[in-house]
């Protein structure tokens, strides 16, 4: 396995997501009982990451505290955002830590069920020649809510429209990348680009590979999501759920909230 470096989008207010984000980031939605930030690192761990950075904000209290666990010591880094920098500050920003080589990039409140196995070998040994990023899609009922993506024969993509009325297909990008150094590059020198999809993205046209989930993607931003997540099969953990950490957070409110919702949800 080549090696891995990877950035986990984890900052984000939440406010899609009130009152839910009242007590818990984003990051660390339950699902299955387990936050959704522990999916991810199991994710990264199985494909053998050497070394991740998690950006954090709201609550990041909670997220550095679900960190601070063993076994995540040693290869989890976490940096904090006092004043948010966008997606693609959060990399320039951190642009000494991301070493010369291949970077995975996601944003963490996307609850993701991929063979990133075959996501990987796809970038390193099958994407058209000439792509930097290749990009994660998936097909959404709610197209104007993402961004969509139009693709040559090839699968790269040839046209972006982020969250536009009627879009030109339902083909969306996950925002899951794997991003090669020119582009980190790139990045650090245009101070001024702070959105990854929105400010980064056209500029590479021709040269995104796409690599297309089949199964499941949801962006658990929003009440609907996070409860249909819920009915959703769990991967297998990493490590065992116990200590300290996992008993607290099931004290915290937020379980309370979506079992309430659930419980309201299948009443309706």
């Amino acid at each position: 396995m080549t090696d891995l470096q990877a950035i986990l989008m984890a900052a984000g207010r939440g406010t899609r997501l009130h009152p839910f984000t009242k007590f818990c980031p984003k990051c660390l939605m339950p699902i299955h009982g387990k936050p959704l930030l522990e999916y991810w690192l199991c994710i990264l761990k199985r494909i053998g990451c050497r070394r991740t950075l998690v950006n954090t904000h709201h609550h990041g209290d909670l997220v550095q505290d679900f960190l601070s666990q063993d076994k995540f010591s040693g290869w989890v880094t976490t940096t904090i955002e006092e004043i948010l920098l966008g997606t693609a500050g959060t990399i320039r920003e951190n642009a000494a830590w991301i070493k010369k080589e291949t970077l995975l990039m996601a944003h963490a409140d996307n609850w993701c069920h991929a063979n990133f196995d075959e996501f990987v070998h796809f970038h390193f040994e099958e994407r058209p020649a000439g792509s930097l990023i290749t990009m994660m899609t998936f097909d959404t009922l709610t197209p104007e809510s993402c961004g969509i993506v139009r693709v040559d024969h090839k699968g790269v993509v040839q046209e972006f429209h982020e969250k536009v009325k009627n879009p030109p297909g339902s083909k969306a990008n996950g925002a899951v990348y794997l991003i090669e150094p020119e582009v980190v590059n790139w990045i650090t020198d245009n101070p001024r680009v702070k959105d990854f999809s929105s400010d980064v993205l056209p500029n590479f046209l021709g040269r995104i590979a796409t690599w297309h989930n089949a199964t499941i993607h949801r962006d658990i931003g929003v009440p609907r999501s996070l409860l249909q997540s819920q009915f959703d099969p769990a991967p297998k953990s990493c490590w065992p759920y116990s200590g300290k950490w996992a008993e607290d957070f099931q004290k915290n409110l937020v379980h309370t909230v979506l079992r309430n919702s659930l419980r309201r949800d299948l009443n309706d």
